[in-house]
């Protein structure tokens, strides 16, 4: 774990060093995401079901390509009570903060009498790929679907690896209640390019959107155009501002709470207090032995971990900013003061009470968040990566005449005689 303080003589360079670090996976991906796209748009169904045979060691037209409805409504059925109740109330908090960000049409007339305008429409089909595997990650279910449902998508396909055939209910269970309309039992990339191209069992869809691995990240950068997307996600990271009055058991907890994503998760603490600095990082190690994931928490933490001091908390936030960071949580006692300087995050949190994992769950906003830096140009997914927006305008004969002579000169300048034309015959 790094330890730096903004008085080190070296610090600029040291911080230099850290914002530009790649925690991406060095394995070369590109290539074989290549082929795996091309097998699937040339040879449909056949390429996906040998993918399958090979990565999740299952045979699709015997364990079913398909799960059915009546899957999702018995898993859901099943839940421990608490469990169901929790997914409910997720739901209904993740569906009340998106229906807020639905745009409204436009429809004007301007002082030359023409009228000009915007209607969104939702996008007609969108996929969402869900993780599978060790862990289940019904959250994602419902912060990739219900956006798409709050937008008015019309077919909704949810793809998700099943090795050995099998799948978590909790999953399907978060895809009953999100309102998803298929689920079809493939992953990685070729699942990727079945959404992108279509294969004989699998209709195209027009937008992907969810979290992967870095193949699957590779195969929704190499297929974008071909579909929409929300992002290329990278690797999970926090940042957080704390002065020394904070619990540092409170502020170990919420470090690890990214650290046990991923050995290549980043986790940043910025404070202005040096002994508290070092009591966080005792509590940390503490911690760490005594999580199920301590293993995985512990590579990233050792690797990727830094705690740096700052000589008040203002002088972190030009700091915070260079890091563009995917979370960043501000625990003090005015944490709308520092929020107010930040430009780059793609989620902050303000204050003590809350920790970063409660808007993994519950919150509402969307936990599909900007990686890597991407935060200083990109934002979060959100209804509006479920919908599209068509510019419309209407001119009478008054309205052209008062816009159009400049238009034909415009034209005219460009080169362009026939655009030219067009306007001036109607004038």
């Amino acid at each position: 774990m790094l330890k730096l303080s903004t008085s080190d003589p070296g610090f600029d360079r040291d911080f230099t060093i850290l914002v530009n670090a790649r925690r991406e996976t060095d394995a070369d991906v590109a290539r074989d995401v290549r082929t795996i796209i091309a097998s699937v748009r040339d040879e449909g169904d056949s390429a996906i079901a040998a993918f399958t045979r090979k990565f999740d060691r299952h045979d699709l037209n015997m364990s079913g390509w398909r799960i059915e409805k009546a899957e999702w409504i018995a898993a859901y059925d099943g839940l421990d009570l608490a469990l169901r109740d929790a997914l409910d109330l997720a739901a209904a908090r993740i569906a009340a903060y998106h229906e807020k960000q639905k745009p409204e049409d436009s429809d004007t007339t301007d002082s030359a009498g023409v009228r000009l305008g915007a209607r969104w429409n939702a996008i007609q089909n969108a996929g969402i790929y869900i993780p599978g595997g060790r862990a289940a990650y019904p959250s994602s279910v419902l912060m990739n679907a219900i956006p798409a449902k709050v937008a008015g998508v019309e077919r909704l396909v949810m793809v998700t690896p099943t090795p050995d055939g099998e799948i978590n209910p909790l999953v399907l269970a978060a895809a009953h209640i999100a309102g998803v309309d298929e689920i079809w039992r493939i992953g990685g990339a070729q699942a990727i390019a079945a959404l992108a191209y279509g294969t004989g069992r699998i209709a195209a869809v027009d937008v992907i959107t969810g979290p992967g691995n870095a193949w699957v990240a590779e195969a929704k950068r190499q297929l974008y155009g071909v579909v929409g997307i929300d992002m290329v996600a990278g690797p999970s990271e926090i940042v957080v501002v704390a002065d020394g009055r904070n619990d540092p058991d409170w502020i170990a907890a919420d470090l690890l709470s990214q650290a046990e994503h991923d050995p290549t998760s980043q986790s940043i603490l910025f404070t202005d207090n040096a002994a508290f600095a070092e009591r966080v990082a005792e509590a940390v190690d503490l911690q760490i032995g005594a999580l199920s994931t301590a293993r995985v928490a512990r590579d990233s933490w050792d690797a990727n971990g830094a705690i740096i001091v700052t000589a008040d908390l203002g002088e972190a936030m030009p700091l915070v900013d260079r890091l563009a960071p995917e979370h960043l949580e501000l625990a003090c006692d005015d944490p709308q003061a520092l929020f107010d300087r930040v430009r780059h995050a793609g989620s902050v949190f303000l204050g003590r009470h809350t920790p970063e994992a409660i808007g993994d769950y519950v919150a509402g906003p969307n936990h599909v968040l900007p990686t890597g830096r991407r935060a200083r140009f990109a934002s979060g997914l959100s209804v509006l990566d479920f919908m599209k927006r068509t510019s419309f305008l209407q001119c009478d004969a008054a309205a052209l005449a008062a816009i159009g002579p400049a238009a034909v000169a415009l034209a005219e300048a460009e080169g362009l005689p026939a655009h030219a034309k067009s306007v001036a015959l109607r004038l």
